[in-house]
């Protein structure tokens, strides 16, 4: 890993930790993580593979993970707007008016918002394992999770197998260090699939990390909320988004089968489908970081 600069940045009133590597010269490549992941969920070795390829690049950890502020959700709540402007307060920071965006699940649709309302911003987009943001999954998961059929008009639901580690997960406590690791740890293998290997010493250290970091562990779940907040502003049409984009996902995505992915880039003219066989919904396989960050590359080559 190579050297990074780091810094705290304000958003509002909050502050974020980020870190920045690579060239000061080169192209900029900002990462926006997914649901309660702080920026370390993006491997040391997708970022080097972005920085040995020209590119800077910046990641940061969301309002409530990793040594940024958390909020009092019920007095302060936020929406997926509010997690684009803490993108955009980033790349301010840094002096950058315009970013190849590249978001994963959650950051794949804040992705799609700055893409979609400040399009100046956006040099690229790349939205990983993600799904339409103006997808309300609210009904699907209720659906699912009672027994009923899918409706056919809806994207498809989670796969059984994460559905029913959601229903184990919900008995088992996390109020001690090692059994918020150890829970974590598993839902990061259901995530993962069941075809790539599974890197559990890598999920480990993440989940560690991300936990010694954090000042409030538990403020992580504030994202779910944020992200059922269908705000009419997700309803912006995707048919509007002129930054080239790339759609990455994987054939074995157990929380957003493949139809999402191949749904969104649907709906972006002009974008491209590149599916990974057998990644589930995280990049803690071997060697897949290195694989997604070519792609990103590849996209960013413009």
């Amino acid at each position: 890993m190579g050297a990074a600069e780091e810094k705290f940045i304000k958003s509002g009133k909050l502050s974020l930790w980020t870190e920045r590597f690579g060239d000061r010269g080169d192209p900029v490549v900002l990462l926006v993580m997914g649901t309660s992941t702080p920026g370390l969920g993006w491997p040391d070795d997708l970022v080097d593979t972005l920085v040995a390829g020209g590119r800077q690049v910046i990641r940061f950890d969301h309002r409530d993970t990793g040594r940024s502020d958390c909020v009092d959700f019920t007095t302060d709540p936020y929406t997926l707007a509010d997690l684009a402007a803490d993108s955009l307060a980033v790349l301010d920071a840094y002096d950058t008016l315009s970013a190849h965006v590249a978001g994963a699940s959650l950051g794949g649709a804040v992705g799609q918002w700055l893409a979609a309302h400040r399009p100046e911003r956006v040099t690229t987009l790349t939205a990983i394992m993600t799904s339409p943001m103006g997808t309300d999954a609210g009904p699907i998961w209720v659906r699912a999770l009672s027994g009923q059929a899918p409706d056919p008009d809806d994207l498809p639901p989670p796969a059984p197998s994460f559905l029913e580690h959601l229903m184990r997960a919900a008995a088992v406590p996390r109020i001690t260090r090692e059994e918020y690791i150890a829970a974590n740890v598993e839902t990061w293998r259901v995530l993962s699939g069941e075809v790539l290997p599974f890197d559990e010493a890598a999920a480990r250290r993440l989940v560690e990390e991300s936990y010694d970091r954090a000042g409030n562990p538990a403020a992580a779940t504030n994202h779910d909320l944020a992200g059922r907040a269908m705000t009419a502003d997700r309803r912006a049409p995707l048919s509007s988004i002129k930054a080239p984009t790339l759609v990455i996902h994987g054939t074995a995505d157990p929380l957003l089968p493949p139809p999402h992915g191949a749904a969104l880039a649907a709906r972006i003219p002009g974008a491209r489908l590149e599916t990974i066989e057998g990644m589930g919904h995280s990049f803690l396989s071997p060697d897949l970081p290195r694989r997604v960050a070519e792609l990103i590359l590849r996209n960013t080559a413009q």
